[in-house]
């Protein structure tokens, strides 16, 4: 599969990978296992340890009772990752490590044993840490979790550079900061970390060639365009619902590098992002943290109530902030999800379809992001009713999901369900 590209030197960037043959829209380039992974803190209790499956109820490792699995099955192919960690858990209990120092641990136990590693395009010891590049407080702060690390691990490996003379703990978690990537589902919802080495070759761009879809812990990579030989794979490191400067900041904060693709050096998505006055949408920008914190806890009704005093009536007057402001979209779309919780199908709606728009115009290129918008908006269309608007919704959805998700995805396969019910209802109606 990896004979589509190569490794090479890419200027000023270090490494990157490029096509070695034309390349076509929605074509998978690689799949990849993991060097090691983990569930994020925050969603423990609802994804199996083993899978990343969500599920109901969950079997609880009953020495650690951290770890939780669908089955005997998952707890029992998970248990080669687990049995150090496990041990591990149990002397800091009650406290449980940062998901960064448990990630590094697993990293540390695959190590110690290298007949469950394989070779790819990229080690692990030619990440780059970038510490020299970091601040004093973040070197503090990462000092700080390679203390804990060294104590997490201290029942299995006591004595870490003893053992693995090429690890130093600090610039393990540096490594990580920079390297690793957020495992989510089909729906874009964080579930885990991972480190996948060899992907980590993969440069930034604002508008990328290609996106990452996760299955479980399996990393798909996809062309979201056609490439030709030569041109170079990229995918965004990060969210690019934000204007250049924003994107720049995060860029440099957490990456070490100052962005020089075309969307940020023409700002051509800049006067769109922060249309409207700025007096107006500076609130909204300015409540989002908190409004994400009540997403976060859960607190539906806190956060409808927030969100519909920062956005303007419905059906009222013209906003001094248009709906294509990436601050009030941002808010619209936490109200949508504050909507869906809270069973307010006809108000969701409307605020879903509020979003089309402006998500159409800032994911030109196929986008998974754009994808499961639409696809939540159908959902609600076909609840309501609504089945030629369903119908319309899910064939834009379905158009971009071919591409960036592949007809075997889970997700696909949902989507095309959905398709065929709607056109089933309206054959009837």
């Amino acid at each position: 599969m990896a004979s589509k590209f190569e490794r090479f030197a890419s200027a000023g960037k270090g490494n990157g990978l490029r096509a070695t043959h034309e390349i076509h829209a929605g074509e998978l380039l690689y799949t990849a296992e993991p060097l090691a992974y983990c569930v994020s803190n925050t969603c423990a209790k609802y994804f199996c340890h083993s899978c990343f499956s969500r599920r109901e109820t969950l079997l609880r490792c009953s020495q650690c009772k951290v770890a939780r699995y669908c089955d005997v099955t998952c707890q029992k192919q998970a248990w080669s990752d687990h049995k150090r960690e496990c041990k591990c858990l149990r002397s800091l209990h009650p406290r449980i490590p940062t998901d960064s120092v448990r990630l590094a641990a697993r990293i540390i136990f695959r190590l110690l044993s290298p007949s469950q590693t394989s070779p790819g395009l990229c080690s692990l010891e030619e990440h780059e840490s970038h510490l020299c590049d970091m601040g004093e407080e973040r070197r503090e702060g990462l000092s700080q979790l390679s203390s804990m690390l060294q104590l997490y691990i201290q029942q299995e490996v006591p004595n870490i550079m003893q053992e693995l003379p090429a690890v130093d703990p600090l610039s393990l978690l540096a490594k990580l900061t920079c390297n690793c990537f957020t495992v989510s589902d089909g729906e874009l919802q964080e579930i885990g970390v991972g480190l996948y080495p060899s992907m980590s070759l993969l440069n930034h761009d604002c508008r990328p060639s290609c996106v990452m879809l996760f299955e479980g812990e399996t990393l798909h990579l996809r062309a979201a365009r056609d490439m030709r030989p030569a041109e170079e794979l990229t995918i965004s490191y990060i969210g690019s619902l934000a204007p250049s400067r924003d994107r720049q900041t995060q860029l440099e904060e957490q990456y070490h590098f100052t962005c020089q693709c075309q969307r940020c050096t023409t700002a051509d998505m800049d006067p769109m992002m922060l249309c409207g006055e700025e007096e107006a949408w500076t609130p909204l920008r300015e409540a989002i943290p908190r409004l994400e914190n009540l997403q976060t806890h859960g607190d539906w009704e806190e956060l409808l109530q927030e969100c519909s005093s920062l956005l303007a009536p419905m059906g009222g007057p013209v906003p001094a902030v248009p709906d294509g402001n990436v601050y009030r979209l941002r808010v619209t779309d936490l109200a949508l999800d504050a909507c869906i919780n809270l069973a307010q199908w006809d108000r969701a709606l409307a605020y879903g379809t509020i979003t089309l728009e402006p998500y159409r115009q800032y994911y030109p290129d196929p986008h998974p992001a754009h994808a499961i918008q639409l696809m939540r908006v159908a959902k609600l269309q076909h609840f309501l009713v609504h089945l030629g608007d369903a119908q319309h919704t899910l064939r834009l959805a379905y158009d971009i999901m071919k591409v960036t998700h592949g007809n075997q995805h889970p997700l696909t396969s949902d989507l095309i369900r959905k398709l065929e019910e709607c056109r089933a209802e309206l054959d009837r109606a």
